[in-house]
């Protein structure tokens, strides 16, 4: 499958610019392979700089503000050079998207209204010449992949999946947006909490999940909110039981989120697994718990000691 964003030609150079990748699918942390080939029309072009940028939609600081677009991460790919008269240029690149370049593609199906795209500026003396932006399917990590399935497993439905202007106080961000996921809670966990977001923050290395739970009683005007963080390796994916895992990572900020509450009589605790009957730390055979897919077989130690939660 080939995409291809064409531009206008430049009104007095003639230039247009063609962007072509072999696959637009990709995921974080890998490289994306495309080509931008550039044709000159009755005169020589000189071309100042190629770049590339990926380009999506957030959402403000200001609620009240509007959508934007914003190019986020943005690479060179030439520097100065001459497109004779008539003739073409072809650039072929192979663009590393960030670790933390947001998802828009989970099991194949496009997320909600997250869109992004892949646009090429080329830089002629003295205009800017932008290139049509060609669409770009990110979809997630192994590590993210395992997450959102557990999740799923557990009865969590995704609501909403948007993109946030900035970064989050106290976290480390390499790019100047990142990503909510909003779900309904699981009904084995609705008493406790009533609202589940979740954000990944992820790098060559691992990945931290970071959970924002609510909680509101609109009777009684009460509402409590807290904050929970986990960090899991990409290298022992493999090895765990992910649905033990998150499992036990919502259990643990569920229960802080329960003692920090000022009010403990809406606030009750998870004392035992949600989804087996034993420790989620020990997994089970295939074919037990829910589904059939809350353990692995003969996995050890794959439970929820691998994630640390603050």
């Amino acid at each position: 499958m080939r995409l291809t964003g064409m531009s206008r030609e430049s009104g007095w150079t003639g230039l247009s610019v063609q962007t072509t990748l072999g696959n637009p699918s990709t995921r974080p942390g890998l490289r994306l392979p495309g080509r931008v080939t550039l044709a000159a029309g009755p005169d020589d072009v000189l071309v100042r700089h190629l770049r590339l940028g990926l380009v999506t939609t957030v959402e403000p600081d200001d609620p009240a503000a509007p959508r934007r677009l914003m190019q986020f991460f943005q690479l060179p790919i030439a520097g100065r050079f001459v497109v004779p008269a008539g003739r073409r240029r072809a650039v072929d690149f192979a663009l590393p998207l960030p670790w933390e370049t947001p998802v828009t593609t989970f099991g194949g199906v496009p997320l909600l209204s997250l869109r992004m795209g892949l646009r090429t500026e080329v830089s002629v003396e003295p205009d800017l010449d932008q290139g049509a932006m060609v669409p770009v399917f990110v979809h997630p990590v192994p590590t993210q992949q395992h997450v959102l399935a557990a999740l799923d497993t557990l009865g969590f439905s995704i609501r909403q999946a948007g993109l946030v202007e900035g970064g989050l106080p106290g976290v480390e961000h390499a790019l100047p947006l990142h990503q909510r996921w909003g779900y309904w809670v699981g009904p084995l966990y609705a008493g406790p909490i009533t609202e589940l977001e979740l954000i990944f923050v992820t790098n060559s290395a691992g990945l931290e999940v970071i959970t924002w739970m609510d909680r509101k009683l609109s009777l009684a005007g009460i509402t409590h909110q807290s904050i929970s963080r986990f960090r899991v390796w990409h290298a022992d994916a493999g090895q765990r039981d992910w649905v033990a895992t998150v499992d036990s990572w919502l259990r643990h900020a569920i229960n802080r989120h329960a003692a920090a509450a000022a009010h403990a009589d809406w606030s009750a605790q998870i004392g035992h697994s949600a989804h087996v009957s034993r420790h989620p730390d020990r997994p089970i055979k295939p074919g037990y718990g829910l589904g059939g897919t809350a353990g692995g077989a003969g996995v050890g130690g794959g439970g929820a000691g691998g994630g640390d939660g603050t």
